[in-house]
């Protein structure tokens, strides 16, 4: 980096600044074949859709209770998008792509 360039936080990025970094914390309940499921099925979306871009963090609540206490998870498997702002929370079954991609802000949300 050359002495007139700066660093700049990837949370302090607006649109059009640059690609945004996808920040997501995936909490499921054991490594059961439906916990298997939401990992490929979130990290396909992400290898798609936000290439280079993600940082995911799987959280197994029975060997981190803590984490998922702290951020009040009541069901698995949960999807935190922590970042890029607003967060957003996907809750249950994580295999309707549609769905996944409205609640990570990728696509236009067809309800509205």
């Amino acid at each position: 980096m050359s002495p007139n360039q700066r660093r700049v936080p990837h949370a302090t990025l607006r649109k059009g600044d640059g690609p945004e970094r996808y920040v997501l914390r995936l909490y499921v309940a054991g490594m059961t074949p439906r916990a298997g499921r939401a990992i490929e099925n979130v990290r396909a979306v992400c290898d798609e859709h936000l290439e280079g871009r993600f940082d995911l963090e799987v959280v197994d609540i029975y060997q981190q209770p803590a984490l998922a206490k702290g951020e009040q998870i009541i069901a698995a498997p949960t999807l935190i998008k922590q970042l890029p702002l607003p967060l957003r929370r996907i809750i249950g079954d994580m295999s309707d792509r549609d769905r996944l991609l409205v609640g990570l802000d990728l696509a236009a949300n067809k309800t509205r």
